[in-house]
């Protein structure tokens, strides 16, 4: 039976000795004796400084690319990753990677069959924060790349090299990080596109340091030839976009595609002319806030709306009132239009969420956090069966729960993973004493806090806070709903969705007038539309609802 690993924290023990796992690691599987050890350094040519943070290692059999890049819980052919937390390592310095050190998918170095691999170790760097909280955290500050460890600009790394591994003979295996991963180039101003960076003031607060919001403005056609125009907004909710390319298409591009379709259409006679805003909003947990406010990751929802966004709108000519705003997204995109339409009411006027993250967590994927007890079996007094994470389209499963939490464990603990759990974890849960998130379930058994879960469904449950404050939100949000998924998403997304239609359907009074769609056998993360149809229907809506006065013919030309 395979067992989801905590990770203990590796303490110096005096300057030159070796950085090693403390013991037995809690949860870790008994795997045969070695005395096999990977033993990885930083050169002095780095620097003078401590170092904090994560260090990985990729184990990989073939050679087909860097190992860094062969590890991700939903490939068949993932290869093997152990993982360490080091504190103040300094140069020359070893952290050890021996068999008490959980990995994924294999439980210990000790489990690796005698042969010849391609190594590499990264590591994943960690800044300290002293919060407005007066909690003090190490996590992982963004770096421009949208939360990637194997990306991050500034990580530290060995170019891959291949060993011979035999657990059974035992040796010491020496790395040294002696590489490091570059700047990444800044994307440039285009005519259509504009890049906007401006200093939080709400989020610095809470950090304890400078941070930033950024955004990705796409300008409407004629935009330059109308300076008397005032234009609604659109934002494009979703994961870290670092650039938004094809405004205008490469030459010889198809006209298929993000850019070419939606911009042939976007040129075009007739189309609404609007702002679109990408948002950019990567932080020391993910490489997106999930643009609420959170005891861990910060108020982001109100630096967006408060701060970016009125900026945004001064800028570029925005009308700058509720009624002509509005949002779409799939995936964490679709959770965040959703959401954003709810804890701001009146700031929006419709939201099209495709595909959302658990929008009703009695199927949070497909646990019910709030009756089960265990979030990686089903519950039963004679089995275990394991609950799936991923599957295709005619069902076939690409990774359990447990595996995918182990996998998180290895690239950090502490809800520092910067991966899909561990950000639900860091936006939804309470502070923990320790200054992070408190686990929704304890990591290594996957037993459920059914006090966490509480808090969950009464500041992040979707579903629940609508229905619970429907006398007061009903009115504000009727005719703002549109949720559509696939009845076979990848990720059993459609499973909270048919809860809440349910309510939006069936119970809401007043009426929601709701729109919930489904596409028949479709995957993670289907809508039935092209983007230009977000903006064509958020026009009818800004004609159907505007105020008495408004304006609606400067930007429609």
């Amino acid at each position: 039976m395979v067992r989801r690993f905590t990770i203990a924290l590796l303490v110096a023990l005096s300057a030159g000795l070796a950085l090693h796992a403390a013991g037995p690691q809690p949860g870790a599987r008994q795997s045969a004796a070695t005395r096999l050890r990977f033993a990885i350094s930083v050169p002095a040519a780095r620097g003078v400084a401590p170092r904090d943070g994560r260090i990985i290692l990729v184990v990989s059999n073939n050679n087909a690319q860097e190992p860094r890049f062969e590890n991700d819980v939903y490939n068949p052919k993932t290869q093997p990753s152990f993982g360490i937390d080091v504190d103040g390592l300094k140069p020359g310095q070893e952290a050890v990677i021996d068999a008490s050190v959980p990995g994924y998918p294999l439980a210990s170095i000790a489990d690796l069959p005698a042969g010849d691999y391609w190594v590499q170790a990264v590591f994943h760097q960690y800044e300290t924060f002293h919060r407005a909280d007066g909690h003090t955290v190490k996590l992982p500050m963004d770096r421009g790349e949208g939360q990637h460890w194997n990306r991050a600009p500034g990580n530290l790394l060995n170019k891959p090299v291949k060993v011979h591994v035999d657990p059974r003979a035992g040796g010491v295996i020496r790395l040294s990080l002696d590489q490091e991963i570059p700047p990444l180039p800044q994307p440039q101003d285009t005519k259509y596109v504009k890049y906007v960076r401006i200093k939080s003031d709400r989020l610095t607060k809470f950090w304890g340091r400078p941070m930033y919001l950024g955004g990705i403005v796409v300008l409407p056609e004629g935009f330059d030839e109308h300076p008397d125009a005032r234009y609604p907004l659109m934002i494009n909710h979703g994961h870290f976009p670092r650039e938004f390319r094809g405004f205008p298409p490469a030459a010889g591009a198809t006209a298929g595609g993000r850019g070419g379709q939606l911009f042939a259409e976007w040129t075009g006679p007739g189309f609404p002319r609007m702002i679109m805003l990408l948002i950019q909003h990567a932080n020391p947990y993910y490489d997106d806030s999930y643009a609420v406010n959170s005891e861990n990751v910060g108020p982001y929802g109100d630096a967006i709306n408060e701060e970016l966004i009125p900026y945004i709108e001064q800028r570029f000519r925005g009308i700058g009132q509720g009624w002509a705003r509005g949002l779409f997204g799939g995936s964490t995109g679709g959770w965040e239009a959703l959401a954003s339409q709810i804890f701001y009411p009146d700031t929006y006027n419709g939201t099209w969420a495709s595909c959302p993250d658990s929008i009703d967590f009695r199927q949070y994927e497909v646990i019910d956090l709030y009756k089960e007890a265990n979030a990686f079996y089903i519950d039963s007094d004679w089995k275990k069966t394991p609950h799936p994470d991923g599957r295709n389209y005619l069902g076939h499963i690409q990774a359990t729960l447990e595996e995918d939490g182990r996998w998180e464990q290895v690239l950090g603990r502490k809800t520092r993973s910067g991966e899909q759990w561990a950000i639900w974890e860091a936006v939804y849960s309470p502070v923990g004493k320790d200054g992070y998130p408190k686990p929704i379930w304890e990591p290594t058994t996957g037993v459920i806090d059914h006090e966490v879960a509480a808090y969950w469904r009464e500041h992040y449950d979707l579903r629940y806070i609508l229905e619970r404050d429907w006398a007061t939100l009903g009115p504000k949000v009727r005719g703002k709903i549109h949720v559509y998924v696939g009845d076979m998403d990848t990720w059993y997304l459609n499973n909270a969705v048919y809860l809440m239609e349910a309510f939006l359907k069936k119970a809401a009074n007043p009426p929601a007038d709701a729109v919930v769609e489904y596409g028949d056998r479709a995957e993670h993360c289907w809508s039935g539309h092209d983007q230009a149809y977000w903006f064509r229907s958020f026009e009818k809506r800004i004609l159907e609802t505007a105020p008495k006065g408004a304006d609606l013919t400067s930007w429609r030309y």
